[in-house]
């Protein structure tokens, strides 16, 4: 029909017609096939983020699975009030069985640093209740997983830790759980168990025969934590590829050694549990569960544990009970609510009248969450001299009190006599990363001296 001469726009409105309904369904089937995925997540051609909203659902993670409204288990009827859970495997099966008896679940925490900061506490305070509500929780630490690096919400592959720094970094992070858990031999008492165990000693060939088998890289370049990666055309090693076969194992694994049928994690590791519960059911054909919870951000859009001076740690040599304290008092006012529910175990028609504080009487709530979490973390001792340190400062010349809590610096005689820059002297306090920044917190009257 085109034959002689063409009308060249009436052509080229056709031709382009035609190529976006190849496009169109060519994308709407379902991703079984190596071209499609190819075409869709290989950095350099056509990527899932070019595709329309409604096609692109075709590729998605799977969906996010809802608790129901009624639920018959203490602890998930507690997690939901609380707005711990995020997704579910299957909520009414595991339901079902936290309902029925006691149920040993666990969940991991790699030793990349000699500390964790208050961004874990949200999976520290889950295992809290789990074993409150008579059930087993597992900690497990990833001596195993720390030398490979979880890619989860990273742009770039972690640093490469020595075997050295992971055994420090795994003495440093362990301190913490014995101040939530009570650990023992008794039938809820919770266990630490180290991943290096069994990862260490496995074969190479013996593994991919064994376990690779049961991991498609279609599936595997679906995951979140891959995509990201892949659509930022951000460079993901294969040691960072095998991560999630990894932790899949260690399911699989603690399935065997504790009868362990649940793992916990946060929002990020769901692709992650969902290989581990699969796995299960191949090898051993096993009903296993996974339950996370949501990623905390709070309400000015920053990720949770994070300030401008930097992670706020549980450990007191990084971070003193007095600026934990004031970590959680200078919460913003709508993170109240939400922060009293998911880090204190205070009743809930006691939170729920602090939520109701409005205007300045919200500061008593602030106080009152900063008290309930300091005193899980350091204990009470602490609290006396930390609100002694806070009339001080902020309390008026009347106030008295000890300001021994707060942070100091050390300086040499010489460097005394021969005077110390006050930016400089900000930063060895680390209430600043930079001159540039301490400048700014002077200009906006955030920093003062002799007052």
């Amino acid at each position: 029909c085109f034959r002689g001469q063409v009308h060249r726009p009436a052509f080229d409105i056709y031709h382009s017609m035609v190529l976006r309904l190849i496009f169109m369904v060519l994308f709407s089937l379902p991703c079984r096939s190596g071209f499609v995925r190819g075409m869709s997540l290989r950095p350099g051609r056509l990527r899932a983020c070019s595709i329309p909203l409604s096609i692109r659902a075709s590729v998605a993670e799977p969906e996010v699975m809802q608790p129901p409204t009624a639920l018959e288990s203490e602890f998930l009827r507690t997690m939901q009030w609380r707005g711990f859970i995020h997704q579910a495997t299957d909520m009414q099966g595991l339901d079902k069985l936290l309902s029925e008896k006691s149920v040993v679940a666990y969940l991991g925490f790699d030793a990349t640093a000699s500390s964790l900061h208050v961004g874990s506490l949200l999976q520290i305070m889950l295992l809290r209740h789990f074993q409150r509500c008579g059930h087993k929780p597992i900690v497990l630490v990833g001596g195993g997983t720390t030398k490979v690096g979880d890619p989860s919400g990273k742009d770039a592959s972690r640093q490469l830790l020595t075997e050295e720094v992971i055994k420090e970094n795994i003495a440093g992070i362990t301190k913490v759980f014995s101040r939530f858990l009570t650990f023992g031999d008794g039938p809820t008492d919770a266990l630490l168990v180290n991943n290096d165990e069994w990862l260490s000693p496995l074969r190479y060939l013996d593994f991919l025969r064994d376990y690779g088998r049961h991991f498609t890289i279609n599936r595997m370049l679906n995951f979140e934590s891959v995509k990201q990666r892949l659509e930022r055309e951000s460079p993901l090693s294969f040691l960072e590829f095998n991560y999630m076969i990894l932790q899949a194992y260690d399911f699989l694994e603690l399935s065997r050694r504790q009868q362990v049928q649940l793992q916990f994690g946060g929002s990020d590791q769901w692709g992650n549990i969902i290989n581990g519960v699969e796995l299960a059911r191949r090898i051993e054909g096993s009903s296993v569960f996974g339950l996370t919870a949501p990623l905390l951000t709070t309400a000015d859009g920053k990720k949770m544990g994070k300030t401008a001076n930097g992670a706020v740690w549980l450990n007191e040599e990084l971070l003193s009970p007095f600026e934990y304290w004031q970590f959680w008092r200078n919460a913003d006012d709508a993170d109240v609510g939400r922060f009293l529910r998911i880090f204190t175990e205070l009743p809930a028609e006691r939170i729920e009248e602090l939520e109701s504080f409005k205007g300045a009487a919200i500061n008593e709530a602030k106080v009152i969450l900063a008290n309930e979490a300091t005193r899980m973390l350091h204990g009470d001792e602490c609290l006396g001299e930390i609100q002694q340190t806070a009339a001080s400062l902020f309390g008026g010349k009347q106030a008295g009190g000890d300001t021994a809590a707060l942070p100091r610096v050390q300086l040499q005689p010489d460097d005394a006599a021969s005077g110390v820059p006050v930016i400089d002297l900000f930063i060895s306090l680390e209430l600043g990363k930079s001159k540039s920044e301490i400048r700014r917190l002077v200009a906006g009257g955030g920093a003062k001296l002799n007052n």
